[in-house]
């Protein structure tokens, strides 16, 4: 059984910084495609950033330059440094994983931006 397990999150001010890690255990060894969406209150799920093996990070338009994911395939993990936060950036974001077409998520970790 394949689990994704989020940390990092809270609350945040405008202007500042966060870092997300997620770090994937089960029979998968090394999974092929990590990263990040987030669900805004209201709004459908959207994708922040994700990362294949051996590849390059791949954003979203809303937070390209001032977000960096990373990924330790020895640890199995995958990290998503956010800076300059805004107050849309305001939402659940959701670990994800692709392995073999399918798809594996986190149960969710809250981020909001306010003073």
């Amino acid at each position: 059984q394949v689990q994704l397990v989020e940390s990092g999150g809270g609350l945040v001010q405008p202007g500042g910084s966060l870092r997300l890690s997620c770090q994937h255990s089960g029979s998968i060894f090394n999974m092929y495609v990590m990263g990040w969406y987030r669900q805004a209150p209201g709004k459908q799920r959207e994708l922040v950033a994700t990362l294949k093996v051996g590849g390059r990070g791949e954003y979203a338009d809303s937070v390209k330059g001032r977000s960096t994911i990373s990924r330790d395939n020895h640890m199995k993990t995958v990290s998503l440094q956010m800076n300059s936060l805004k107050p849309e950036d305001t939402a659940v974001y959701y670990c994800y994983g692709n392995q073999d077409g399918v798809n594996y998520w986190g149960q969710g970790t809250h981020i909001t931006v306010d003073y």
